[in-house]
């Protein structure tokens, strides 16, 4: 079992869904947790709700497609706290439902922006950190599209896929020559805005909150996951 107390968290997409929820279960759990996405406005109030529960939160606005934003944030945080014990890359954008040929390819650029690239700059920027923590954690979102293609998702899907080998494979790499551990979890269906973009129409009640991804992605972190380890919630 892992302490979550005293840690200190970076989650994005924090400011709405299952970020957010993320974000307040692991201050509920003890730990200091950065709250990245681009809307300052929401993430106040997501800093706002875990103050007033008596987390500890710091906001730190930024779009994950400026890549260079990424490494500022990651040298703003090895100057104040020097590690980072838990990264949790939650931020992705559905894009348009749609066949492969008319795939736009100015919004194909900014899926592969956010969904794999903005990923692959985390674990550039971070991997230091991670490693200076005696126990540093990488969580990522996937979806079951990653690995189970379906019509019309092809840039979310293929995204997706890129991410988790990306993830798995830094996994490979720090195995045994750090404390770092990585695991992807796969929250399937969730009442979030993204998906009530993809299934219009479909009954929100009917699904899990976010919240209960929230309670899960803590669980797994306090039990200490082993490293590739893939984490599948229920329907």
């Amino acid at each position: 079992m892992m302490d979550l107390n005293g840690k200190l968290a970076l989650v994005t997409g924090a400011s709405r869904g299952i970020g957010a929820a993320t974000a307040e279960a692991l201050a509920a759990a003890g730990a200091h947790v950065v709250l990245t996405a681009r809307t300052e406005a929401a993430l106040i109030e997501v800093e706002d709700r875990i103050h007033a529960s008596g987390g500890k939160a710091t906001i730190a606005p930024l779009d994950l497609r400026d890549f260079d934003a990424i490494d500022r944030l990651a040298a703003a945080l090895a100057a104040r706290w020097g590690k980072l014990d838990i990264l949790v890359i939650n931020a992705a954008t559905l894009g348009s439902l749609t066949p492969v040929p008319h795939i736009d390819l100015k919004e194909w650029d900014q899926v592969v922006a956010l969904n794999m690239t903005a990923g692959m700059r985390l674990m550039r920027a971070f991997d230091p950190l991670l490693r200076a923590s005696d126990a540093g954690r990488l969580l990522t979102l996937t979806s079951t599209v990653a690995t189970a293609p379906r019509a019309y998702w092809g840039p979310y899907a293929a995204t997706k896929a890129a991410l988790d080998t990306l993830v798995l494979t830094y996994g490979e790499e720090v195995a045994g020559v750090s404390n770092v551990r990585v695991a992807i979890l796969n929250p399937r269906a969730t009442a979030t805005a993204m998906r009530a973009r993809a299934f219009p129409g479909e009954d929100a009640a009917t699904l899990k909150s976010p919240a209960v991804v929230a309670e899960a992605i803590v669980a797994s972190l306090a039990a200490d996951f082993a490293s590739g380890a893939r984490i599948d919630l229920q329907g």
